[in-house]
């Protein structure tokens, strides 16, 4: 394993599958009544989020205090980042303390490679602007590898804000490399350059659902846009998930969605609560993030 973690990109098949392992013996762990290692004992973590986050956050909180890590987290709104420090220096400042994790949140994409490439503490990459979530993307593939146990075949159809989600390029990048079948929906303006990825590009919502092993929900990313989709009564009927649509999938088809969602926008409240893997995503959240964590630490 590398030294960071910045994009699903640079890992490779073996490497994923060696982690989804790792995750497998986290999460049974997870359920015991002590939920700790010292796997991470004297290793201290740094959690900078320059971003808003709930799940992502805490989830690697948590990983975090199971493994036995000194965690601390960086507020940027009384960072000396409002003074003017550059992120560079703020994060040589906090390095110079002898700190092991920098666990980077930032809304410009690039940060966590740029921050990586001037530290030699490890750095993962918790979602970078519109670029990657990389984390997210591997908590995915265990979700969907523990219910499926296999990758290959499987068609995956990722619908939503594809052009502003970094999750959804996390996940293309690494299903691409796993034999998985990917195919985008969205509205147009979200779907700009889409090409890009070599996926299928599905013409409607049905099209997209059609035969699906696994769905992927994407929510629509109104801080990064303005206006340029409809939302959230449009939205939801033209590319949300129902009951019905979800007929049009294989008969044991998964839905997954990174969070947080909008119920009734992205997907109808009985699509999540009956149907969804939505709070087993975040459960495997923690278990593949503390897993993230030791092979990095061993790096």
């Amino acid at each position: 394993m590398r030294k960071d973690l910045i994009s699903t990109e640079d890992l490779s098949a073996e490497e994923i599958f060696e982690l989804i392992e790792r995750a497998k013996i986290f999460k049974k762990l997870n359920k015991e009544r002590v939920k700790k290692t010292r796997d991470l004992e004297g290793a201290t973590v740094v959690n900078a989020f320059f971003e808003n986050s709930t799940r992502t956050r805490m989830s690697f909180e948590i990983a975090e205090d199971r493994l036995g890590a000194d965690a601390v987290n960086l507020t940027p709104s009384i960072s000396s980042t409002q003074k003017g420090e550059t992120l560079a220096d703020t994060i040589k400042n906090i390095e110079s303390m002898q700190t092991d994790f920098f666990v980077l949140r930032h809304f410009n994409s690039g940060a966590a490679a740029y921050v990586a490439s001037r530290t030699p503490a490890h750095v993962i990459n918790a979602g970078d602007g519109c670029n990657e979530h990389p984390t997210q993307a591997l908590l995915d593939l265990f979700t969907i590898y523990e219910r499926k146990g296999d990758f290959k075949g499987l068609s995956v159809a990722i619908i939503g804000d594809i052009f502003h989600s970094r999750v959804a390029r996390s996940n293309i990048y690494a299903m691409k490399k796993l034999g998985v079948k990917v195919r985008l929906f969205g509205p147009p303006m979200a779907m700009r350059g889409a090409e890009v990825f070599g996926c299928e590009v599905s013409s409607n919502l049905n099209e997209a659902i059609a035969g699906a092993d696994v769905i992927i929900m994407l929510r629509i990313q109104l801080e990064r846009q303005e206006g340029e989709v409809p939302y959230p009564g449009e939205y939801a009927k033209y590319f949300g998930l129902n009951a019905a649509g979800l007929a049009l999938a294989a008969p044991d088809a998964l839905v997954l969605h990174p969070g947080p969602v909008n119920r009734g926008v992205e997907m109808t409240s009985e699509v999540m609560d009956e149907k969804s893997q939505v709070f087993n995503q975040v459960e495997n959240g923690v278990a593949m993030r503390m897993a993230v964590l030791k092979t990095l630490h061993e790096a």
